[in-house]
């Protein structure tokens, strides 16, 4: 099988630039994170969890915008220091990324025109015009967009769902091989959230792209990918199949997050049957030095306070990290990286 993009046992600590006695503040953002996105075929892959939980870190650094503290990302199996320039150019174009406000990422002093220009001018400097200005035209029809009311304006005179599908156009555009789609639905009308998702879909199921989904939202993970990671505090607590990890999960916090989703159930109240203890509540009040979810977990036993779980293999394409599942063989990082490698 040919990778194309990897983490490798990723961990990446950011400084508050305080000190704590005579040690500096740091916050651990991700830790021992690996994912790998196949050349070939193409595939989707959520990445799940509450705010804080290390998503758009995990995000940052595939993309190449921050570097990790320890492990590596690598494309094609080269690390950005690896590469050359062509080589750069090449990731910055075949990994496109998608971010979560559709307001920030445009520059207000641009009609939204820019974002849509720029890439083809430093990707393809000879395209001509007319060419240039039919590939703007058909990707903004591809995202259901108006060419007449979209061009010629400003960033503050078109709504939040009319930005976000033109950063959805802007990365269609280029025909990439994978997009990087952060919380890409979760500023806009729920109107246009299946729209903009179904976009997303095209450039997979037309342009042979890979998605990789950050999102918190584990009902449109389900109905979109094939494969799920959750992330809790920065650790991946649950790896797999999507539907065997949403249908049937075995980590406390991805049954907690499952049991959260309102059904269209009157009689049922919401959160009904998720069982979990109050953030710290612990018999002897210790801060946990093991599983990050102990001290809200309702299956913490002592081990669980004493050193952190590796992922289990809990069934055939799906991993925990569960002192529950402490029977099933321990996963190697290579085995985890075979995980999403499904549908």
């Amino acid at each position: 099988m040919s990778v194309l993009l990897e983490a490798d046992n990723v961990t990446k600590v950011f400084s508050s630039g305080g000190l704590i006695g005579k040690k500096r503040a740091v916050t651990v953002a991700l830790e021992d994170a690996s994912l790998v996105i196949p050349d070939a075929p193409p595939t989707i892959i959520a990445i799940a969890g509450e705010s804080g939980s290390g998503k758009t870190t995990l995000s940052r650094l595939l993309l190449g915008l921050i570097q990790p503290t320890e492990g590596c990302i690598r494309y094609k199996g080269k690390t950005p220091d690896e590469m050359d320039r062509q080589e750069r150019m090449t990731f910055r174009r075949q990994v496109q990324a998608i971010f979560q406000d559709p307001f920030e990422v445009y520059n207000p002093f641009y009609k939204v025109d820019h974002v849509l220009t720029t890439p083809i001018r430093c990707f393809e400097p000879g395209t001509p015009k007319a060419a240039r200005q039919r590939m703007i035209e058909e990707a903004l029809q591809q995202v259901g967009l108006r060419v007449e009311e979209t061009l010629g304006r400003y960033p503050h005179q078109l709504s939040g769902g009319q930005r976000q599908r033109v950063m959805v156009a802007r990365a269609m555009m280029l025909k990439p091989s994978i997009i990087v789609a952060d919380e890409p639905v979760s500023m806009v009308d729920a109107s246009l959230r299946a729209t903009i998702l179904e976009s997303l879909l095209r450039a997979y199921r037309e342009l042979g792209a890979s998605l990789l989904y950050i999102t918190h939202d584990l009902t449109t993970a389900y109905q979109v990918s094939h494969s799920i990671v959750m992330l809790y505090q920065g650790s991946m607590v649950e790896v797999g199949s999507v539907d065997r990890v949403i249908k049937e999960p075995k980590h406390p916090y991805t049954q907690l997050l499952v049991s959260s989703i309102p059904l269209p159930n009157p009689r049922r109240r919401w959160g009904e049957g998720a069982e979990e203890r109050a953030p710290g509540e612990r018999g002897d009040g210790r801060p946990s030095q093991g599983c990050k979810f102990a001290d809200r977990c309702p299956h913490a036993m002592e081990i669980c306070h004493q050193q952190p779980p590796p992922l289990y293999a809990a069934d055939g394409n799906r991993a925990a990290a569960c002192y529950l599942y402490r029977d099933a063989p321990a996963l190697a990082p290579e085995d985890v990286k075979a995980l999403y490698l499904v549908g």
